[in-house]
């Protein structure tokens, strides 16, 4: 599985009055593992930064200058992007810029918002926790992300971040270890045991030390993310 971690950094919030993109930040993964592979750029928007935006990002016009415009790395970025699903934590606001910027570079039929298949982090931090904030920020709070080098928003760095925020929010998830060929071998390993081991089993209970620590460990789980499905059913009983 390939999925590329994206963040974009702009001159302001709406792209229907000509707000353009200054930054992209993506991140290749595959299998949920980082490859070393990134796509980082830097660029040229022709026209000023937003006040608001620029509190946010800190980057200047002048720093842009000699950079590239859009249409310049647009071929590149699709390259890097193609075949893979598309992580971005509040999904709509980055597609909106990155429709807008490929219809302004002659990609029209190539708009992300479309063609791409895309996973709103937010949305699955949203339904994991619902009524709570979900920012990056608070998400890093919550599943103790180091964000301490984050003083202010970059594409790069936030695609960094929030590689780390969704591999902790999807932890465990995507391989539970029952592929067909795994239960294949668990059922011959069971077919071992009844034709060579005949002995009755032992069983060991727990002691009422482990047990307390076990009850820590499910209020320890339900504090961190609202909900225990052990303690639940505990309580059913």
């Amino acid at each position: 599985m390939r999925q590329i971690v994206l963040d974009t950094e702009t001159t302001g919030l709406e792209p229907e009055k000509g707000h353009r993109i200054i930054e992209i930040g993506a991140l290749e993964m595959v299998d949920r593992q980082l490859t070393g592979r990134k796509f980082h750029r830097y660029l040229n928007p022709g026209r000023e930064i937003d006040d608001g935006a620029l509190e946010v990002h800190g980057i200047t016009l002048e720093f842009l200058q000699d950079k590239p415009v859009f249409a310049e790395i647009a071929d590149e970025l699709l390259r890097f992007i193609a075949d893979a699903e598309l992580l971005i934590h509040n999904a709509p606001f980055d597609l909106g810029f990155l429709d807008y910027e490929l219809s302004l570079a002659g990609h029209g039929a190539q708009f992300l918002s479309a063609n791409a298949r895309v996973l709103d982090t937010l949305e699955l931090a949203r339904d994991l926790h619902p009524g709570q904030r979900n920012n990056l920020d608070a998400l890093c709070k919550r599943y103790e992300v180091d964000n301490a080098g984050r003083t202010l928003h970059g594409a790069l760095l936030d695609a960094e971040i929030l590689t780390d925020v969704y591999l902790a929010m999807t932890g465990g998830q995507e391989d539970l270890g029952l592929s067909l060929e795994h239960l294949a071998q668990t059922e011959e390993s069971f077919e071992d045991i009844e034709a060579h081991q005949q002995v009755p089993l032992r069983v060991l209970y727990a002691s009422r030390e482990e047990l307390e620590l076990h009850q820590q460990r499910l209020a320890a789980i339900q504090q961190q993310s609202g909900k225990c499905l052990w303690l639940e059913l505990d309580e059913s009983r």
